[in-house]
């Protein structure tokens, strides 16, 4: 664990970028320092590897003064990551990976063997070994930093705004690649970022500062959401955190109907008394085609060219109500499609229903809260 005992980062100028800050970041997490500009989180992400030393105060890992430690071997043990990778332009992607392992002495052969492995996990294809920098899309670079970072097996990762520097598809990617190598290898992360969707999706605690890197908050995501500390924080969070709280919802046991589901060809049966405006007709293997008007299902005869767009599907359990509610104001008709994991249809569900099944986790989730405050 790392912990961030009352430290203080006072310039010669007087300027205070960090405030008597004091954090626990526990082990195999990722921990998100997020705030507005000039907050102080990457001045505190590099006190933590000793770029910059703290004013005052203390940082321990695993209980020891981080001072302790000669601070080349301190860098040494912890991965770093920062925006636009900051890769060596005249070594090969291979050898950019290979960088810290070989200054702790290992042969080039077992570096290199150590590079492949991770370019392997970071999802990186093998024939990109050879290239340099230069050759590579943003995210195929930022993947080589990350690689770069976990090359010599460290307990601690730092990551200073990593994926800022890409497109929203790329960072998405990286953002979901990032989580999948953390199920894996369950580093202890510190990860900093500007973007409240970023901290919120990669987090497990989230720390928001304001301005003077005081600390204003420190939670889970979950909790950030449902229960700001204080006007900053809920403004800093933004109007739609009651959309964001619902990622924390499982759709698993959302009522799905088939009734409105009809395949291509087939008679429509029972759909037909469901009232709804329309029914989704599914091919012979009961993946999605599209919506099609009440009148015309009934009758039989369902034109492929006049069919509405399904939208984007959701699976149930594996999306929260988020995502199934996204998929329902989507949807031309209002209603989301739900599917298993490869594709077929398992029912559809209205908005009418989505909004209950939020109602009822809102009302379970007060309930915890006052069972947790009489426990305490």
């Amino acid at each position: 664990m790392i912990r961030i005992d009352s430290v203080t980062k006072r310039y010669p100028d007087g300027t205070v970028a960090v405030d008597r800050l004091s954090l626990d970041i526990p082990d195999r997490s990722i921990t998100v320092l997020v705030g507005p500009s000039g907050c102080g989180k990457t001045t505190t992400l590099r006190m933590i590897n000793r770029m910059v030393e703290p004013t005052e105060g203390t940082i321990l890992l695993d209980g020891e003064d981080s001072r302790r430690q000669p601070v080349t071997t301190l860098r040494r043990s912890m991965g770093y990551v920062i925006q636009n990778a900051g890769l060596f332009q005249h070594r090969t992607i291979v050898d950019n990976i290979a960088t810290v392992p070989r200054m702790l002495g290992w042969g080039k052969q077992r570096a290199r063997e150590r590079a492949a492995e991770l370019m392997e996990r970071v999802g990186l294809d093998p024939s990109l070994a050879k290239r340099y920098p230069y050759q590579l899309s943003g995210g195929q670079q930022q993947r080589v930093g990350v690689a770069r970072a976990l090359a010599a097996d460290p307990p601690v990762l730092l990551m200073d705004e990593p994926f800022s520097a890409v497109d929203p598809v790329v960072r998405k990617g990286l953002q979901d690649e990032l989580l999948r190598i953390q199920d894996e290898l369950g580093k202890t992360i510190v990860f900093v970022t500007h973007d409240i969707d970023e901290a919120i999706k990669l987090g497990t605690m989230v720390a928001v500062l304001r301005e003077g890197g005081r600390l204003a908050q420190y939670a889970p995501p979950a909790e950030l959401l449902s229960h700001p500390a204080d006007g900053f924080v809920e403004d800093f969070l933004g109007a739609d955190r009651g959309i964001r709280r619902l990622s924390f919802f499982p759709s698993a046991a959302l009522e799905l109907t088939t009734d409105a589901v009809i395949r291509s060809g087939a008679a429509a049966g029972p759909a037909a008394a469901t009232g709804a405006a329309h029914l989704l007709v599914t091919d012979a293997d009961g993946r999605p085609l599209g919506w099609a008007a009440r009148e015309e299902a009934t009758a039989g005869d369902v034109r492929a060219d006049r069919l509405l767009p399904y939208g984007r599907p959701f699976t149930p359990g594996a999306d929260s109500l988020r995502v199934a509610l996204d998929c329902a104001v989507l949807s031309p008709v209002g209603w989301a499609v739900a599917v298993d994991g490869d594709g077929r249809v398992t029912g559809v569900v209205s908005q009418q229903t989505i909004g209950e099944a939020i109602r009822a986790a809102h009302t379970e989730g007060r309930a915890d809260t006052e069972k947790a405050g009489v426990a305490e």
